[in-house]
């Protein structure tokens, strides 16, 4: 079934005259996957790709699990999907990846032999989740090679998701997780490699390790390149403050190409726990995507217009979800400059999760 909200200034708790100033037009929510009894979530973890109209997203679909009460309710068996749109985000396809088999699982990793061609017109990258192996496409995902080893820099394993800076055709920095030295979540990193991905090199750690042998983590970076050269990335984190437990999104900037990096004061966004994506829009402006968990639940946005200085209002893109357990975007523009930003989802319909794509415009503050 296809939504669509028209937001007007001044819609009461909604969107402040600022917000409204630069928000969405018009938002029209399109279902990507849904099958009854089951559990179908997290394209953060799973990767998004774009050539104008053609968009990729991976996610993952399980059994509904109805005996769970407080987590995630999704059991086995637990398969790797992919949905493809052709037009923009409107319609969608579901393919199954080629790196899985007929039992659906994956292969060993093996060594990379031969330097990929990031600058590829249909080059794409996609890292597995848990552990240190990735594959690549030369055919907008519609064949994967690999998948391929990735070192862990001494470290107990990597959590990874698909987050990368293509800087010249053998050139590329991908932003991923680490274990704590606890071996607990997360800390993330920089790293790089400059001979098409036959070897990679730790480029530097973003911020501080969290808090170790308790609980906090700094996971899922969403990463763009300014305009200057240097890196902004937004963090996932978590952590237990004097008996108290919050989850927000801040951002990190990085003058030196990943070497080092600075906590700044904007954004800072209390959603609940859920990862950001953030994506260079083709007006120049940045737009941040993200899930948020408390009541209402939904989906929200914000743009910037100077690079990651400073941030809108908050704009909600969808505020009718059922429960907490929603989100994990993953954010492309298609030609026509509206933004299609697909999460799983849940509303009051029905108990199962699903995968859903908003298209909305961000529209420039004199509009």
């Amino acid at each position: 079934m296809v939504q669509i909200f028209f937001l007007m200034v001044g819609v009461g708790c909604w969107l402040s005259s600022a917000a409204a100033a630069q928000g969405p037009a018009e938002i029209r929510n399109r279902i990507v996957f849904k099958e009854t009894d089951k559990f179908a979530g997290w394209p953060a973890n799973n990767g998004m790709w774009a050539w104008g109209n053609e968009m990729v997203v991976g996610f993952v679909v399980g059994q509904f699990d109805d005996d769970e009460q407080d987590g995630h309710p999704i059991k086995p068996p637990q398969v790797q999907r992919q949905a493809r749109t052709l037009d923009g985000g409107e319609t969608w396809t579901i393919e199954k990846p080629t790196f899985l088999d007929e039992q659906e699982k994956e292969a060993k990793a093996t060594e990379l032999k031969n330097a990929i061609n990031f600058m590829h017109p249909d080059f794409a990258l996609k890292f597995r989740s848990q552990g240190g192996a990735f594959f690549y496409s030369l055919d907008r995902c519609r064949t994967w090679n690999g998948p391929y080893s990735f070192p862990d820099f001494n470290r107990r394993g990597l959590l990874a998701r698909t987050d990368y800076i293509v800087n010249g055709e053998r050139d590329l920095f991908v932003f991923l997780t680490s274990p704590k030295d606890d071996g607990k979540e997360g800390w993330p990193f920089c790293a790089r490699t400059k001979d098409g991905g036959l070897t990679w090199e730790l480029v530097g750690w973003i911020g501080k390790q969290p808090p170790v042998e308790r609980y906090g983590y700094a996971i899922m970076p969403a990463t763009v390149r300014l305009k200057s050269g240097a890196f902004l990335s937004v963090i996932r984190h978590g952590g237990d403050f004097n008996g108290q437990r919050r989850w927000w999104l801040d951002a990190y900037l990085s003058p030196d190409e990943g070497k080092s990096w600075y906590l700044l004061e904007e954004p800072y966004i209390d959603n609940g726990g859920n990862p950001a994506s953030m994506i260079r829009l083709a007006d120049g402006r940045i737009a941040l995507t993200y899930g948020w968990r408390h009541a209402p639940f939904g989906l929200r946005a914000r743009i910037s217009a100077d690079e990651g200085q400073t941030w809108s209002s908050e704009i909600v893109l969808r505020h009718d979800g059922a429960c907490w357990d929603l989100g994990y975007p993953r954010s492309a523009q298609r030609s026509d400059g509206r933004v299609v930003t697909v999460v799983y989802y849940n509303d009051a319909s029905a108990k199962e999760r699903y995968i859903a794509a908003t298209i909305w415009k961000p529209l420039l503050p004199k509009d």
